[in-house]
């Protein structure tokens, strides 16, 4: 699954314009301490979490995600997202709750990371 396919199955607000859109989403994930997504990240990850701060964007970054994803309508600080839009990492907000995004995108046939 694509992104831009992603977007509208999580009902997200895209909040990094320019993203590349045609990035493949492999697989979903959802954790909040960042050494431990640092352990475990992976390329094409699509990244639930309610952290919005720099180091979030440093790990996407890192694993070489897809995306990162903010349930609830979290906003994200602008320096954060200034970093996001500079280092091409898309960051999408959703107002569904993080257990919902996760059970959409595995329902649509997007796997848990290996």
């Amino acid at each position: 699954m694509k992104i831009r396919e992603l977007i509208p199955l999580i009902e997200a607000k895209l909040l990094t314009p320019g993203a590349d859109l045609d990035k493949e989403v492999l697989c979903g994930y959802t954790c909040d301490l960042l050494s431990w997504v640092m352990a475990h990240g992976q390329e094409g990850m699509a990244w639930v979490t309610v952290q919005t701060h720099m180091n979030v964007i440093a790990v996407a970054v890192l694993s070489d995600m897809a995306c990162v994803i903010l349930p609830e309508s979290i906003e994200m600080e602008k320096e954060s997202l200034d970093k996001a839009a500079g280092e091409d990492m898309c960051v999408l907000q959703s107002p569904l709750s993080g257990y919902e995004i996760c059970g959409r995108m595995h329902a649509s046939g997007v796997p848990d990371k290996d």
